[in-house]
C-alpha cells in the first residue's frame, strides 16, 4: 500500500495539522512517511498545502507532481490541484467558498460539508478533523486509533481535554462524506 496525498487551502484551516496528525498514524503503524508542508507568509489567510506519503515500502522520492488522493478546501487549491489527481484518483472536497465545484469524470469526487457542519455543532476547531475523518472513511489508510496517538502526540497538553470531541468529529466526517459522481 502507498497513498500519495495533497492536503490544500487556506492558512488556519488546520491542513498542515492534518497532515502532520495523518504521519504521526502512520508512524504508529510502522509506516514509511514523508511529510512535506507548503505554506510562506500565507499561513493565516493565504493558501497552504502539505504532501503526505505513507507506504508500507520505502519511499523513493517525496516529490510529487500527481497524487492519489486530494483533499481540497478552498477554490484556489481546487484550481490548482484538481488537475494533479491521477485518473481513478480520489477529490475530496469542502464546499464552503467554492463557487466552481471539480468537474473530472475520471476520478472519485466526494465532498464533505465539514465547515457547515463544524459551524452548526459549534466546533469550528474541529473543522480539520471532520475532514480528516471523511478521508479515513474513503480511504482508510491508517486506524483511528493511531489517528488520535498522533493528535495527542501534535497536541500541547493543555488541550489535551479535547480529544474526546476530535474523535467525534471524526466519526461525523465518516457520517457526512458523499460521493458525487
Amino acid at each position: 500500500m502507498k497513498e500519495e496525498i495533497i492536503i490544500a487551502g487556506f492558512g488556519g484551516q488546520g491542513v498542515l495539522s492534518m497532515g502532520k496528525i495523518l504521519a504521526y498514524a502512520g508512524l504508529m503503524q510502522d509506516k514509511e512517511i514523508t511529510w512535506i508542508p507548503s505554506y510562506g507568509p500565507e499561513q493565516r489567510g493565504g493558501t497552504a498545502n502539505v504532501t503526505v506519503i505513507v507506504s508500507d515500502e520505502k519511499i523513493s522520492s517525496p516529490i510529487l507532481n500527481s497524487y492519489d488522493t486530494a483533499i481540497i478546501l478552498n477554490q484556489q487549491s481546487l484550481d490548482k490541484f484538481e488537475k494533479t489527481v491521477k485518473p481513478g484518483g480520489t477529490l475530496i472536497y469542502d464546499d464552503y467558498g467554492i463557487m466552481n465545484p471539480p468537474t473530472r469524470k475520471d476520478i472519485n469526487i466526494y465532498k464533505i460539508n465539514a465547515m457547515d457542519t463544524a459551524i452548526a455543532d459549534k466546533m469550528e476547531k474541529t473543522f480539520n478533523m471532520i475532514v480528516l475523518g471523511g478521508l479515513l472513511k474513503i480511504r482508510p489508510i491508517v486506524e483511528i486509533d493511531s489517528v488520535m496517538k498522533g493528535l495527542k502526540k501534535t497536541l500541547p497538553e493543555r488541550h489535551h481535554h479535547l480529544l474526546p470531541m476530535n474523535e467525534a468529529a471524526i466519526l461525523k466526517g465518516m457520517d457526512i462524506i458523499k460521493k458525487m459522481n
